[in-house]
């Protein structure tokens, strides 16, 4: 139990209906969850509106509404406090109900289009090696130091976040690494954090549908660093030409790293093998264990992050060394008639060509590269087309098929896609809907010492079909196929 007052601190109220000095049991944003002495917050979303529950909410047991308009019937004994904004004022009440935790951790963001699970949980393993006791908020899992739980958004909502900080605070973490989506910067969900740094990666294309336009996405992005205190650190990819926009208006100590142009931090990619990369960050060579450039730049972002965080250059330089790709980031089999498949999350048209020009970087052109790619329902579809370009144009063979097709229809999903395809390419693709079909394929067509790239899904085990989740594995399905071929 906690006093109402003492949740609502930072919080920007305009009007209040009853006390505010009276104990409350915990807060939820989601009516069903409710039960007595509860406080509801009638959050506005993307599909329904909190306050189309309130009534509901206070059926179930609410003491407490805080809402952005007083609703029309108002309940004897009950409290309603009326706020500018209810996603910034849960924000806000989440962070105080836990009593703050990110105050007593060093908590670092990671935002940009591509890269951001990459650095958050090789940050994670980095200072875990180090001796530390790390927390981690990614897309693929949350970690309270050794303790695995379920991820479902790339930045959860701000009760969920707080709850897993102050468990990690509990637990004595000193450092806590998270992914910042667009999608959470918008909905208020960092607000109320206190951050010790951010890393902008790169932006491209990605979320249009959410977003509307590409100033929007970028701006959003940008007010991320425009938030940061100046006690804090912003490290930004400046080859990116968004890199220095993100430093503009920041108030926080600005750091830059590339590859391309003069930085804080510099790399230099000397030998890029399937094996590895050879790198030389800040006139100091060091061979790891991930290949292509785009981990070139993530690696140089983890080496600055440690660096600022305290962390002795020869120290991050041993632990870069020994770090082990993210799973569904550029994961690789080689099997035993020597077919190399890799298995990549690359699911915009950025990450598609940085994967694809990777692969050719270290590929000699005798074999062929066969890519199986999809896009997913529900979600941009500005960018179908011009994944299908990029996976044609580079690729010997393009297979289209299924990601997540959801609500939509997978084969107008791959029509879509389609048109992107110049007419000098048609006849290096081939669309089959079915995702497994179109892996067995790929393997089929595939010859000794072929690469074949499954793009898309990555890490996910799942494939969602009209609202159904089905089991669905990338790595573990090419894997199957590639062992019965060699039966």
């Amino acid at each position: 139990m906690m006093i109402l007052k003492e949740i609502l601190y930072k919080v920007a109220i305009e009007a209040v209906k009853g006390s505010t000095d009276i104990e409350v049991n915990k807060i939820e944003f989601d009516s069903r969850k409710i039960v007595s002495d509860d406080v509801f917050v009638a959050i506005k979303g993307t599909i329904s509106d909190g306050h189309d529950f309130i009534e509901k909410a206070i059926s179930l047991g609410a003491a407490v509404i805080i809402c952005e308009t007083f609703p029309t019937l108002i309940v004897d004994g009950i409290t309603y406090v009326q706020v500018k904004d209810t996603s910034s004022a849960l924000a806000f009440m989440a962070a105080n109900f836990y009593e703050n935790p990110s105050e007593n951790l060093k908590l670092v963001g990671v935002t940009g289009t591509n890269g951001k699970t990459t650095i958050a949980s090789l940050l994670y393993q980095l200072f875990k090696k180090a001796g530390y006791k790390v927390g981690l908020l990614s897309t693929v899992k949350i970690l309270v130091d050794d303790i695995e739980y379920k991820a479902t958004h790339t930045t959860p909502d701000s009760l969920t976040i707080n709850h897993y900080l102050n468990e990690m605070a509990e637990e004595g973490c000193e450092f806590c690494f998270m992914e910042v989506s667009s999608h959470g910067i918008h909905q208020k969900r960092t607000e109320g954090l206190h951050f010790v740094g951010g890393i902008f990666t790169n932006l491209s294309h990605d979320h249009l549908d959410y977003h509307t336009t590409f100033a929007e996405y970028r701006d959003v992005k940008k007010s991320y660093f425009d938030n940061l205190p100046k006690s804090a650190f912003a490290i930004s990819n400046i080859d990116d030409k968004n890199g220095a926009v993100m430093l503009q208006n920041t108030k926080a100590r600005k750091v830059t790293y590339a590859l391309k142009s003069y930085a804080d931090f510099r790399a230099q990619i000397l030998e890029n093998q399937l094996s590895g990369l050879l790198l030389k960050i800040n006139d100091q060579e060091v061979w790891v264990r991930l290949i292509g450039s785009f981990n070139a730049y993530n690696l140089l972002a983890i080496y600055a992050t440690a660096v600022e965080l305290g962390l002795e250059n020869l120290e991050v330089l041993r632990l870069l060394s020994e770090l082990e790709s993210v799973s569904g980031r550029f994961q690789f089999i080689v099997s035993e008639s020597n077919i190399t498949a890799i298995v990549d999350y690359a699911h915009t048209p950025d990450a598609l060509e940085n994967v694809l020009k990777t692969i050719t970087d270290i590929r000699t052109k005798n074999e062929q590269l066969i890519t199986v790619v999809g896009c997913g329902g529900d979600r941009d579809t500005a960018k179908r087309p011009i994944m299908a370009k990029i996976a044609s144009e580079m690729s010997d063979k393009a297979i289209f098929t299924s990601d997540n097709p959801r609500s939509e229809d997978p084969e107008a999903i791959i029509t879509e896609m389609e048109k992107g395809v110049e007419p000098q390419n048609y006849k290096k693709t081939i669309s089959i809907v079915d995702r497994k079909q179109a892996i067995k394929t790929a393997c089929q067509l595939a010859q000794n010492g072929d690469i074949i790239l499954i793009a898309g899904k990555g890490h996910e085990t799942y494939q969602e079909i009209h609202g159904v989740r089905h089991d669905f594995d990338d790595m573990k399905t090419v894997k199957e196929l590639l062992e019965q071929l060699n039966k």
